[in-house]
């Protein structure tokens, strides 16, 4: 019961940050500088296709604007990259947590931590998953991006946007997903940590040029110039 109510907290935390900003004074909307297709259609040399979301879906999820690629070399997935983006946040249209979201849609979190990016600015962490759905394993980095931030913690990001919802009127933010395939349940454990090490270094490669794509459609922070 405890453990769960751990991997519940964050989209807890997330929503009380949504319910709060809506007392605060009015927010503004922002719009990305460029748009979200512009992001990475080309990553490690792989050409992204896009993937559509129902509108259901995107109902349910709120965001203003999304990005869902596949990058398929040959017949198999290599990985995905999703960045959702809100271009303000209020109730009922805020950023979801992947800690709950993945278990309700039949991921088991297998293992959950965070990993520095030694290609960013010094300090920068991201959350690193490993998941099982069904005999299909997945490594998952995630992070929240937005007025000049990359955060991996819910309890900071949700500090950040009562924040900065009071003192400049800004929420808009997105969630940034990397999924990397890495095998399935049968495979021996040996072989299984081989994989996770090469999804590790292949979700850091993608990392590394999908940045400089993202900071170029985000809004800049609140005082930058």
């Amino acid at each position: 019961m405890t453990n769960r109510f751990f991997i519940f907290m964050p989209v807890v935390v997330l929503g009380l940050g949504a319910l709060a900003i809506t007392g605060m004074r009015e927010q503004f909307v922002m719009q990305p500088v460029r748009p979200l297709t512009s992001i990475a259609p080309t990553l490690l040399g792989v050409r992204g296709r896009d993937v559509p979301i129902a509108d259901e879906e995107r109902k349910i999820a709120g965001m203003s604007d999304f990005m869902l690629r596949e990058y398929r070399p040959d017949s198999s997935t290599l990985f995905t990259v999703y960045v959702g983006y809100y271009d303000r946040q209020v109730q009922g249209r805020s950023i979801h947590s992947p800690k709950n979201c993945l278990p309700g849609a039949g991921w088991e979190i297998l293992d959950s931590s965070r990993k520095p990016l030694a290609m960013a600015e010094v300090g920068t962490v991201v959350n690193r998953v490993v998941l099982a759905n069904h005999g299909a394993r997945a490594l998952v980095y995630y992070w929240y991006q937005g007025r000049g931030r990359i955060e991996s913690s819910e309890y900071k990001v949700k500090w950040d946007l009562m924040r900065d919802a009071a003192l400049h009127g800004r929420t808009e933010e997105a969630l940034v997903r990397i999924v990397v395939p890495i095998g399935n349940a049968s495979t021996n454990d040996t072989a299984l940590r081989g994989q996770l090490a090469a999804a590790d270094s292949l979700a850091i490669a993608i990392t590394s040029q999908l940045l400089p794509d993202l900071n170029r459609v985000m809004p800049p922070a609140p005082n930058s110039r």
